[in-house]
């Protein structure tokens, strides 16, 4: 099932958020997005009948496999994306805002040639 770029910034962001802190809330999900409250539990309900997280008894947000290898997905392609952008010249303010909207736009063969030219430059 494709995801829609909302969703994959939702679990990116909950993928982030789990290597930082031992527990991902909700609330913590808003304040990193700059979303409401509201906006992300509705999120986190589709998230959860998709099969892309948990929501334990205390709130607290967990991805399951899927979740956390698209998450895991959505995060190195901003990473290297970002890195690569900055590497061209780019500031990285603009670098990290285009790499987030590249990162759900572009095919797996684009970005797999990017990641190639990459490891190849160094």
């Amino acid at each position: 099932m494709a995801l829609h770029e909302s969703a994959e910034m939702y679990l990116e962001t909950i993928y982030v958020l789990a290597k930082q802190k031992s527990t991902v809330r909700s609330v913590d999900v808003a304040e990193a997005l700059n979303y409401s409250k509201p906006s992300v539990s509705r999120a986190v309900g589709l998230l959860k009948n998709g099969g892309y997280l948990t929501v334990e008894k205390d709130g607290f947000l967990r991805l399951t496999e899927l979740g956390t290898e698209i998450g895991q997905k959505i995060y190195e392609r901003h990473t290297l994306l970002e890195n690569f952008l900055i590497n061209m010249g780019v500031s990285p303010a603009v670098a990290e805002e285009d790499a987030c909207k590249m990162e759900h736009a572009i095919s797996d063969e684009t970005f797999y040639a990017i990641q190639k030219f990459v490891q190849n430059m160094k």
